[in-house]
């Protein structure tokens, strides 16, 4: 969406329009058609190119690669590093290589901004989800977190890249700051046990897709940790 023209987009994911999964603005993903990734729904619209996220069926990407249709899958990135190339590649895919070095131009100059106005003395935070989840060692969030001059108390917690640390093991080794989606009612993130410890607002979407929204992540660290 961020690279390329408005009408290159014959539909976007329904999890764009749903505000708990969605990495855009909804006003912006509202104006799309979308699809839920079903082979059928694909296929009707008949792309010349279909990006693929992990999460689509595998009956959806055997159906397309029967049809010759073009597929070309993408991970999650769990790096700045990875977020930039997979832009790159997108970018170039969609026939607007410029668009997408513009983008990890921008990505850059939001990186020296943080490194340059981080604290030298790094803090404790601890990234909640709903439902308890938090990035651990080797994610994107991780290492956005190290940028902004926190020290990701997740690892005090797990070695695993994604988990559920019990209530019990954050209550023995509370972490000083938790950053979490103030728009998300969730019944284990207002538990007693964390409800006592300072929050600042991390939004969810935030998380979801890396790329471009690693600027307005680094923001938003940079704004908790003022």
């Amino acid at each position: 969406m961020h690279v390329a023209d408005p009408a290159q987009l014959s539909a976007i994911s329904h999890y764009s329009q749903d505000p708990r999964a969605t990495s855009v603005p909804l006003a912006w993903a509202n104006r799309f058609p979308i699809t839920s990734g079903t082979a059928e729904e694909v296929i009707a619209r008949r792309p010349t190119l279909v990006l693929a996220g992990p999460h689509v069926a595998p009956q959806t990407i055997s159906a397309l690669q029967r049809l010759n249709i073009r597929l070309v899958k993408l991970p999650v990135p769990d790096s700045i590093a990875a977020s930039k190339t997979q832009i790159i590649e997108v970018s170039r895919l969609t026939g607007h290589a410029d668009r997408g070095a513009a983008l990890n131009a921008r990505i850059d100059a939001a990186i020296a901004q943080s490194r340059a106005t981080r604290a030298t003395r790094h803090a404790d935070a601890l990234i909640l989800q709903s439902g308890g989840l938090t990035p651990g060692p080797g994610t994107l969030a991780d290492e956005l977190l190290t940028l902004a001059g926190f020290r990701n108390a997740a690892r005090r917690l797990t070695t695993k890249p994604w988990d559920v640390p019990t209530l019990e093991a954050i209550a023995t080794a509370p972490p000083p700051l938790l950053l979490t989606d103030p728009t998300t009612a969730d019944r284990r993130l207002n538990h007693p046990v964390l409800r006592s410890l300072p929050r600042a607002p991390f939004p969810s979407r935030l998380l979801q897709c890396g790329g471009p929204n690693i600027i307005p992540a680094l923001a938003a660290l940079k704004a908790a940790r003022a």
